[in-house]
């Protein structure tokens, strides 16, 4: 008598899903920030305090969604600045295990910023809307430091530098070989790389190095000067960053001049930010001495996502951008956001000419079971104009290079703000990062694609909710 042997059991049944590792993460790296950052916390309750208000006001015309009221509540991104090709490396394997991947290729250097960054972050539509953090990585560029004997020290002291406990490196490593890790393993990583992005009040050099490196760019200072990449703001998102800019300095924090990105408008378009200014913070240098210093760094940032806008919209927006920066040299704030305000007029200010004109990306659905008599079920615009199909706005996902290096440089100083010449080094960071970035635009253009054939192959394909702008 044969007896069949029992089927194995699937590793794969245990492990923690890579969502729910991010998420769990980003839950400990807001609680870690907000106890070193207390006005972190206060910037949190004027965001939940305006979006709680805008929220009721659109209860009878435009309810948010609940999906959407939850992803808004625990949305963050944060930002972290890397020193050397191996950091970039190890931290993209970290990532990986709980589903970011690189983003998008942003050099920084242009502005007057000596690093170029990508953004870690969840690629799939679905991943997006169960946790959405994203992490803003750059990568000092030592080659833009002028003095060599400088670039010599700072490349000699982050090298000597480890980033990562032992904790974290071997977890990666298992993750990698078993595919995934089980509730003890993802408990543990978490505490393990939070260590990584923890402040430290001691620095790694004596204070006359830190002064050199300092003078030729805070930034620089920031990397090279302290046992890790500690994290230098986590941003919520607001609904209305107009008046989280006016709450702020009622509550005693003050922000930055004006808010990064394109003005105010009846639909967002990409990406708003703006942030407290950052603190300096007390530092104890390691010469031997007992030096005690200040360092500048981290802030507080708030911002404001729209449409996620396609190539030919993004080429309008940068040009409109660049006409309004043209105009002359700015005044004030004032002058700025009317000036602004002014030039983006070209830009359409209505959803549905932005859809025609192919300026945004949307993600399409079926309203209805059956198509009204005469209807092509092959035209989506005609299935849109019968009302069988409705259109929603892609929440864009991703930054600005502009408005990132606007954000850096006010909270870095004025001395900041000369440009750097530099060549394209793409190519050079992405071998650092051990892949591509992935392109934007084409995940965009992904999602949208994919919602057009749900669409048109009938009501039973387009039953998933889309993921769209609240």
């Amino acid at each position: 008598m044969s007896s069949a042997s029992a089927p194995a059991a699937d590793p794969a049944a245990d492990f923690v899903s890579p969502d729910a590792i991010r998420d769990r993460f980003a839950q400990a790296m807001s609680a870690m920030y907000r106890d070193e950052v207390p006005q972190y916390g206060a910037l949190l309750d004027i965001v939940a305090d305006v979006n709680a208000r805008v929220l009721r006001a659109a209860e009878d015309s435009a309810p948010m969604p609940e999906a959407e009221r939850v992803r808004l509540g625990v949305e963050r991104h944060g930002a972290i600045r890397l020193g050397t090709a191996r950091e970039l490396g190890m931290l993209r394997r970290m990532f990986a295990t709980m589903g970011m991947q690189p983003v998008g290729y942003y050099d920084l250097s242009v502005a007057g910023v000596p690093v170029h960054s990508t953004a870690f972050r969840p690629a799939d539509p679905d991943a997006l809307a169960r946790n959405p953090f994203r992490i803003f990585t750059s990568l000092l560029r030592l080659d833009l430091i002028e003095d060599p004997g400088l670039r010599a020290l700072a490349a000699q002291r982050l090298d000597a530098r480890e980033i990562f406990t032992p904790g974290a490196l071997r977890l990666t490593e298992e993750f990698e070989a078993r595919g995934g890790f089980d509730e003890r393993q993802a408990q543990d990583f978490v505490g393990e790389l939070l260590h990584t992005f923890r402040w430290h009040a001691q620095a790694t050099v004596p204070l006359e190095l830190y002064r050199r490196l300092h003078d030729a760019h805070r930034l620089v200072a920031d990397v090279v000067c302290f046992r890790g990449p500690h994290i230098n703001h986590l941003t919520p998102r607001t609904l209305d960053i107009d008046a989280v800019q006016q709450e702020m300095p009622r509550r005693g924090i003050s922000a930055k001049e004006i808010i990064e990105g394109p003005p105010r408008r009846q639909v967002p378009i990409l990406l708003r930010q703006t942030s407290f200014k950052a603190l300096a913070e007390p530092v104890r240098f390691g010469d031997g001495a007992g030096g005690m210093g200040a360092h500048t760094a981290r802030f507080g940032e708030v911002e404001q996502r729209g449409i996620a806008l396609t190539p030919k919209g993004r080429a309008l927006y940068d040009e409109l951008l660049r006409e309004a920066n043209a105009s002359g040299a700015q005044s004030g704030p004032e002058d700025y956001e009317a000036r602004l305000e002014r030039v983006f007029q070209a830009f359409p200010d209505d959803l549905d000419a932005i859809r025609r004109q192919g300026l945004g990306y949307f993600d399409y659905a079926r309203t209805a079971e059956s198509i009204p008599a005469g209807v092509d079920a092959g035209d989506l615009e005609a299935l849109m104009a019968a009302g069988a199909v409705r259109a929603r706005p892609i929440v864009y996902e991703d930054f600005l290079p502009v408005s990132a290096a606007g954000i850096f440089q006010s909270n870095l100083g004025d001395a900041a703000r000369r440009a750097f010449q530099a060549a394209d080094a793409r190519a050079a960071f992405e071998r650092a990062l051990g892949c591509a970035a992935l392109d934007e635009f084409a995940l965009y253009e992904a999602q949208q694609s994919a919602s057009i054939e749900r669409c048109l192959r009938g009501p039973a394909a387009a039953r998933d909710e889309p993921r769209h702008l609240p």
